[in-house]
């Protein structure tokens, strides 16, 4: 299988697992995704744009619908008082807890055919991979979240 191939269904992989993990805590994949980057700290409008990749304006949909969940909450920017950051409410942190162990576990379980060493190549390799293309940290470490 060639690198493009396997990237890309590797990646179908991935995003089935999130989404499973998501329809079990009634969230969206980008639900999914918002919380999980939100566990990190608060983000304004503009970094949560870039890390997930998404127009101002489908990300405004984003968080209302998520706000209106109660899952997080507009806050002003102390730094910049024109501008508002989204941080996660108590529930939103509960809930992006079990939702961020549920899709580690789903996604760790992806690579149970492999052996110890194995697991360590592929991590080392991709890893690298994530760093030269510096994608944006949508996804902590497991147990640094």
């Amino acid at each position: 299988m060639s690198l493009v191939t396997a990237l890309v269904r590797s990646s179908f992989l991935v995003d089935a697992a999130y989404t499973q993990a998501g329809r079990t805590h009634g969230l969206t994949p980008q639900q999914g995704q918002l919380l999980c980057v939100l566990m990190a700290r608060p983000y304004g409008m503009g970094e949560l744009s870039g890390a997930l990749g998404l127009a101002k304006s489908s990300l405004t949909g984003l968080v209302d619908r998520t706000a209106q969940h109660g899952l997080v909450r507009r806050e002003d920017d102390p730094r910049d008082s024109r501008a508002v950051r989204v941080a996660l409410t108590p529930e939103g942190t509960e809930l992006a807890e079990r939702f961020y162990a549920d899709a580690c576990r789903r996604i760790d379980a992806l690579g149970d055919g492999l052996d110890a060493e194995q697991r360590g190549a592929l991590a080392a390799l991709l890893g690298r991979v994530v760093l030269d293309n510096e994608a944006p940290v949508v996804f902590v470490e497991p147990g640094r979240a």
